[in-house]
């Protein structure tokens, strides 16, 4: 299964937080810093996802990192 890890507005400040976690890798002043640092994570956990939102919240870019295999299971 593959990790995601997403970013996020969070008191003026943006933050790295896994698939439907409350608490957040890290929080960083800048947006580019969040990116910078989760796909890091992400490309040394491998399948993973990055997946970053506006402050709307509405999904603005996506990274993939690995390959699932195929057909997924379930």
């Amino acid at each position: 299964m593959r990790k995601q890890y997403h970013i996020v507005p969070r008191d003026g400040r943006w933050a790295v937080t896994g698939a439907g976690g409350q608490r957040a890798s890290s929080v960083h002043d800048t947006k580019a810093g969040a990116i910078e640092s989760a796909r890091t994570l992400a490309q040394g956990n491998e399948p993973s996802q990055v997946v970053v939102h506006g402050k709307d919240g509405v999904i603005q870019r996506e990274w993939t990192y690995g390959n699932e295999p195929y057909p997924p299971r379930g």
